[in-house]
């Protein structure tokens, strides 16, 4: 087995649609929060319990860059699968401050969309970015030969296609 493994798994709602901005270099990144929530009975007084923990995701992949972009809004429910690291910075003070968040990297990380398109829960679009898999990757030459982010987890419809195409499906 390996050394170690550093594997962060979240199915939560997004607290505010993506903010994208991008690097010097034009890479896209993506900015995400997102609520993942726990309930349970108080034992003395059998009252419904609730609590938020809020999580900073930053997508570095560009397909799941382009995905966040277009359809990821505010309220949605989605699956992340990324890594946790810490960044370190100073404040406008000098004062050191640190930042936990879940990082999707280049060629790292799973992003699905889990809400229905407003059809009563049919479908979900997923997007990977693995190592293991083909879809969200680059090819040799770092083009990307026309693979868009897809993958079927749940039975899902492939991510790049147009969400009409399930229309058009006659079963």
């Amino acid at each position: 087995m390996a050394g170690s493994v550093n594997k962060v798994i979240l199915v939560g709602n997004l607290g505010a649609d993506p903010e994208i901005r991008r690097l010097n270099s034009g890479d896209p990144v993506v900015n995400l929060r997102i609520a993942t929530s726990e309930t349970w009975r108080d034992r003395n007084s059998g009252e419904r319990q609730e609590r938020t923990e809020w999580h900073r995701v930053v997508i570095f992949n560009d397909n799941l860059a382009k995905v966040a972009e277009q359809y990821l809004k505010k309220g949605m429910k989605v699956y992340i699968e990324g890594q946790l690291q810490t960044r370190k910075w100073q404040d406008q003070s000098g004062q050191e401050k640190y930042s936990t968040e879940i990082v999707l990297q280049k060629f790292r990380g799973e992003l699905q969309m889990l809400d229905s398109r407003g059809q009563g829960g049919e479908g979900q679009v997923s997007h990977g970015g693995g190592r293991d898999s083909d879809f969200g990757q680059s090819g040799p030459g770092g083009d990307d030969y026309g693979r868009s982010g897809g993958g079927n987890r749940g039975g899902g419809a492939g991510g790049g296609f147009s969400r009409e195409l399930d229309d058009d499906i006659p079963f």
